[in-house]
């Protein structure tokens, strides 16, 4: 019988934004509350650098460059041959190790476990915080309007 399309588990796109943004002490602690990590090899040994941050006026305009950002990247391989990648913002080696092992189990992750343990209480987190930044600048947000006057009818 075919899985509930809300069964499925999240794209592969969702989990790694949600690494690369998280937190590093709560991923980590995560991470850790999950278990050991498992047996991999290093494809790329977690190293530092920088990337180039690029925007767009109004999100519609000519692309201009912001300016750099420091990165930190790894790829591991697991014993099955899966391969994770860990791409986040600073220089903390072990949440881009941390990020490529997470990246690498939820690819075979079908009981979504690790999802559960790990990715949704970042995200939620991630939302909260997202939801309470908001409701501040709500809270700073003038409405101005204009009274019709008598000589403009």
């Amino acid at each position: 019988m075919a899985k509930d399309i809300k069964d499925a588990p999240p794209p592969r796109r969702t989990w790694m934004s949600v690494l690369a943004q998280a937190d590093e002490a709560e991923l980590l602690k995560l991470w850790a509350m999950y278990g050991a990590p498992p047996d991999f090899d290093w494809l790329r040994t977690p190293e530092c650098g920088g990337v180039m941050v690029r925007g767009r006026m109004g999100g519609t305009g000519a692309p201009f460059n912001l300016g750099e950002m420091t990165v930190t990247r790894c790829s591991v391989t697991l014993k099955d041959g899966t391969i994770g990648h860990g791409y986040v913002q600073g220089r903390s080696k072990a949440k881009a190790q941390a990020a490529a092992l997470i990246d690498a189990l939820m690819q075979g992750d079908p009981d979504g476990r690790l999802y559960d343990a790990v990715i949704a209480p970042l995200a939620a987190m991630q939302q909260a915080e997202k939801a309470s930044r908001a409701s501040k600048a709500a809270a700073t947000k003038v409405e101005f309007f204009t009274m019709v006057r008598g000589e403009d009818a």
